[in-house]
């Protein structure tokens, strides 16, 4: 019995003693998402456009307000919808107000204004960089009657590098959805 444990301890020790230990090389975590499908939500509220059918839209406990889920994602844009009664003004003031908020987090931000005045539909949209709360944000408005504005938060910390590629998919789907925007008065 002894024997054997010795053969056996010597063993082990044989086939231990190998090449020295390499270290793996690094890699890097590779997200990808499905290419999306675009589909028509169309609100009672006077507005409709298209959103990625990875997602889904949902209504949040204000009426005409909703939140687009992306669920694998961990993340939602929350879309509020504003009748304008004589305070354009102050709606941009407080989308702004929104943006800038984040300049403490944020190391950049980058403003692009859009107009689409066959549609009537004209506004700003904002990425944040950085360790920002809200990486992307935008308004909509026909500058007489309608104004809403959306917000990409995710449910975690923010981690500029590893919510990179989340950030990137969902801002082609925002930028799908501003593009296809219309009022339907």
């Amino acid at each position: 019995m002894f024997k054997k444990l010795i053969f056996t301890f010597l063993g082990f020790v044989l086939l231990s003693c190998t090449d020295e230990a390499q270290p793996k090389p690094s890699g890097e975590l590779r997200l990808e998402y499905p290419e999306p499908k675009y589909q028509n939500f169309s609100s009672p509220c006077n507005f409709s456009f298209e959103y990625s059918d990875f997602a889904q839209v949902k209504e949040a406990k204000n009426p005409c307000w909703y939140y687009i889920e992306y669920p694998k994602m961990k993340a939602k844009v929350f879309i509020t919808y504003f009748p304008i009664k004589n305070d354009f003004d102050l709606h941009v003031r407080e989308s702004e107000k929104m943006v800038y908020e984040h300049t403490i987090k944020a190391s950049a931000i980058d403003t692009k204004s859009f107009s689409f005045s066959e549609h009537r539909v004209f506004g700003n949209f904002y990425e944040l960089k950085g360790q920002s709360a809200s990486n992307l944000q935008f308004f909509v408005t026909d500058s007489t009657r309608h104004y809403v504005t959306a917000n990409l938060y995710f449910n975690t910390r923010p981690k500029p590098d590893s919510l990179g590629p989340a950030v990137d998919y969902i801002k082609r789907d925002l930028l799908h959805l501003i593009e296809t925007f219309e009022w339907k008065k």
